[in-house]
């Protein structure tokens, strides 16, 4: 009976057992904690997702790395073709990782004067967010694709409604919930019909089938249905127009370290997902999912940029200017497809969407950790209002939102402009100059709001009732070191693109 069973090959997937085992073990021996800091269950938190990373890059310089220059890397397959790791995947997860160590870091003073908050759920469901992060970026198959999807997704629903007194946040998490429901069953049909037209669930499979269909002029009205519901669903998880309606309230009614989590990590599975399902699994329907997505961008970039100039509440702002900011991304995936099939030409596309997505999340990351440093008990500085005359209640804080925002609003010499650059670049490259000039339009457009926030803290005198600004040693550091970052990159930015282009080069 169990003549023909294989054990698969565990150690490619060794973080991700490693996170779902410590996950587990934290859960139990949270129920033992009696101190409300949650002290040891945050520190164990850490450390879980510090080991994770640390084996995600073990394994990609011991075995995915290339044995000599020149050489091709190591794509390895286990559990049964389901499971890949790649020199991307391993890339983004150990990234993934980090991200979400520091935004538990910038959490920990929010999380503890919001005590309706239990921290012990918290960290807990942080790691099964990311688990879903993780197996979403190493998934091969179109079943373990959506299981990645659905551990993310429920575990953000989850820490969304988690301040159950908050009633914006259980509103805030029941359309995510619902809306979310929706999109997994788009998400699903478009799986099946790509399954009813090529006969199998594996994403490399499927684009043999695919190339096989186009050399034998098969109908592909049922792949090019399918492809729909696909893009559809992609559509949702990355919040462009018009599947973007989440965004703005779940940001907006989530607590400020929850809105962190949704707003930066979970775009970099998102932007693997859709390398994996369009670039490698439906290439050799590029010409149709381009148009597509070119349309999702125009629309995206036009919206978001537009309705955020109305916005009072930051986090709104924000949330607008993410939908702008995944149009503005979706361009480089779309100018990859050129007619004459250049692969170098391709490759430059998506790794200037790769460094737009890398750059994007680390900027994200500090603009939503200041806010919850300015923020105290009872007070959420989420208000535009808020940041009037920051500069004259602490310079320090004022510097670093002013790097954050510039570099979003694409100012030169700041990572910001060399990513909508290299997008831009791109976008020219493949021929489409009105995308270009529409992309260059809503940028100027968007630049608007990100500089009305420099406005109100250096021109705006401060509330006189405004309370003293406090924050700890170790989240000065923390912001210090994530803000010159973002500069640091924009005056250095080749490191990141090669790395970026590396690691894509090798993958596919």
């Amino acid at each position: 009976m169990f003549e023909n069973f294989v054990v698969p090959n565990l150690l490619p997937a060794a973080p991700e057992i490693f996170l779902l085992c410590m996950a587990c073990l934290i859960l139990l021996v949270d129920l033992g904690v009696r101190s409300p800091r949650r002290s040891l269950t945050f520190l164990l938190t850490q450390i879980t997702l510090a080991v994770s990373a640390l084996l995600t890059l073990w394994y990609a310089y011991a075995e995915l790395m290339p044995p000599a220059p020149g050489e091709p890397a190591r794509v390895m397959l286990t559990f049964y073709n389901m499971f890949i790791a790649d020199l991307l995947g391993s890339f983004l997860k150990a990234l993934a990782c980090f991200i979400v160590m520091a935004s538990l870091a910038y959490s920990r003073r929010y999380l503890e004067e919001r005590r309706s908050i239990p921290q012990g759920e918290y960290c807990v469901l942080t790691l099964f967010a990311t688990l879903g992060m993780m197996v979403m970026i190493s998934a091969n198959h179109f079943l373990g694709l959506y299981l990645g999807v659905e551990i993310l997704s429920l575990a953000l629903c989850a820490l969304t409604a988690l301040q159950r007194d908050n009633a914006a946040a259980s509103e805030a998490a029941m359309k995510y919930f619902v809306l979310g429901a929706l999109a997994s069953g788009m998400l699903l049909y478009g799986m099946s019909m790509i399954y009813g037209a090529t006969g199998s669930l594996e994403i490399i499979e499927v684009a043999e089938q695919v190339r096989s269909m186009r050399k034998m002029q098969v109908d592909k009205t049922v792949l090019v249905f399918g492809l729909v519901f696909l893009v559809a669903g992609l559509a949702f998880k990355l919040g462009v127009v018009p599947f973007h309606m989440w965004i703005p309230d779940v940001y907006h009614g989530a607590p400020t370290s929850v809105t962190l989590l949704i707003a930066a990590a979970p775009k970099l599975a998102a932007f693997v997902m859709v390398i994996r399902l369009l670039v490698v699994g439906l290439i050799g329907l590029s010409a149709d999912w381009q148009s597509m997505l070119m349309l999702l961008a125009v629309l995206s970039m036009g919206l978001g940029n537009l309705v955020a100039i109305a916005q009072r509440n930051i986090k709104r702002m924000l949330a607008w200017s993410a939908i702008a900011h995944m149009g503005f991304m979706l361009l480089g995936l779309a100018s990859g497809v050129v007619r004459d099939g250049n692969r170098h030409v391709a490759l430059e596309a998506y790794t200037a969407s790769l460094f737009y997505m890398v750059t994007y999340v680390l900027a994200t990351l500090a603009v939503f950790g200041l806010i919850m440093l300015l923020s105290r008990r009872g007070f959420e500085s989420d208000e535009l209002d808020d940041f009037k005359g920051l500069n004259q209640r602490s310079p320090w804080f004022a510097a670093m939102m002013l790097i954050l925002m510039l570099s979003l609003a694409g100012i030169p010499f700041l990572v910001g402009f060399i990513a909508k650059f290299a997008v831009l670049e791109s976008v020219v490259i493949s021929g489409q100059y009105w995308l270009a000039v529409l992309a260059v339009l809503f940028s100027l457009v968007g630049a608007f709001f990100y500089l009305r926030v420099i406005w109100f803290m250096y021109f705006d005198a401060a509330d006189a009732n405004a309370a003293p600004i406090e924050a700890s040693f170790a989240d000065r550091t923390l912001l210090s070191v994530n803000s010159v970052l973002i500069a640091a990159i924009g005056i250095f930015p080749q490191f990141l693109l090669n790395a970026c282009g590396y690691v894509l080069a090798r993958s596919f």
